[in-house]
């Protein structure tokens, strides 16, 4: 039985000795028959379990790619890599025009953020000091990388637009893209050591909107007559234009009745022509009331109405004219107008 174990426990040690001899052969063929390129890419992109998450940033903005492209501002940078040689570490362009203002943009080859092993490029105000207290400019902007190799633009640009002022000058992107990717020679963003870059500015104007209001004192209404005779029946009566307050109005009527029915139900309504000519703003509001006279008397009471130019008539229907109201087939409709509100 001893015999037994002795001989299992000889035969486990010389297994692991073998296992462990076979491991290190395997890992000196590893590392020396294997590129040096396809190392370094295996051995960075394995995860570490203490290694540090960087934040990604806002995802308020899209990256495209453009096959054409018209530029604000476009520049060419020579031996990018003396950057670092020369300890240069923030790049301003010159100024550019857009929208009426002035601009350039700020270059930060090894980011602006210490070890973000990124390039950062951010679109800068120029010459705000002539701009008036309380200035802010909203923008959409592009800034572009070029592909020299498939003549590409690497582009990326904002959502919304960003609101440019005395205390924020300067909006862009502190992660534009990684220094692996800009190096990476088929990317075609670094070829012979030059580098090319612009930016596209979109300036959003924004149109006030004046709005004068304007109640005009009380004073007596206009009056306006209009004889009607139900012995001529036409499908739709248009009275003559009249004018008051500096608009022009007409009365409509349909004399045969909404409903098909010989005076029975018969509207009048009351029409701002001058409406059809008002802008998306413009309304007029106006109290007025209809009477009906006869062989007996009606009104409509008081109607209240806001014209506009896609709500210009404003109405009321009379029962029974036939009945109650017609003296030889005749009969006068009067309407008061009081305008009270022009905006």
């Amino acid at each position: 039985m001893k015999l037994l174990i002795a001989s299992s426990m000889l035969g486990m040690g010389v297994g692991s000795w073998i296992c462990s001899k076979l491991f290190v052969e395997f890992w000196d063929i590893l590392t020396t028959s294997v590129p040096k390129e396809f190392w370094d890419v295996l051995t960075t992109s394995v995860p570490r379990v203490n290694s540090h998450v960087i934040p990604m940033e806002d995802d308020d903005k899209e990256t495209i790619v453009e096959t054409r492209l018209e530029a604000h501002f476009l520049t060419k940078i020579q031996s990018f890599s003396l950057f670092s040689y020369y300890g240069i570490d923030r790049y301003e362009t010159k100024e550019f025009t857009s929208g009426d203002y002035k601009w350039r943009l700020i270059l930060y080859p090894y980011g602006k953020e210490k070890d973000s092993r990124h390039v950062s490029i951010y679109l800068a105000m120029a010459e705000t000091n002539s701009l008036p207290v309380g200035w802010e400019v909203n923008v959409i902007f592009t800034i572009f990388l070029y592909n020299q190799i498939l003549d590409k633009y690497h582009c990326v640009r904002v959502k919304r637009a960003r609101c440019f002022n005395k205390t924020k000058s300067e909006w862009g992107f502190s992660k534009y893209i990684s220094e692996k990717s800009l190096r990476q020679k088929s990317n075609g963003y670094l070829v012979g050591d030059n580098l090319v870059f612009g930016a596209n500015v979109f300036v959003v104007h924004k149109k006030p909107v004046d709005e004068i209001v304007a109640l005009l004192n009380p004073q007596s209404a206009y009056k306006h007559i209009w004889n009607l005779d139900f012995t001529m029946l036409e499908d739709v009566w248009t009275s003559e234009e009249f004018h008051t307050r500096g608009f022009n109005w007409k009365i409509r009527l349909y004399p045969k009745g909404a409903l098909g029915s010989k005076y029975n139900v018969v509207p009048v309504y009351l029409v701002c022509v001058s409406a059809d000519t008002f802008d998306i703003h413009r309304k007029v509001k106006v109290e007025f009331c209809m009477h009906l006279k006869g062989r007996s008397n009606a009104d409509s009471g008081q109607l209240s109405h806001w014209y506009t130019s896609s709500n210009t008539t404003k109405g009321f229907s009379f029962m029974n004219i036939a009945k109650d109201f017609l003296v030889d087939g005749r009969c006068t409709l009067g309407v008061h107008i009081c305008v009270q509100v022009i905006v």
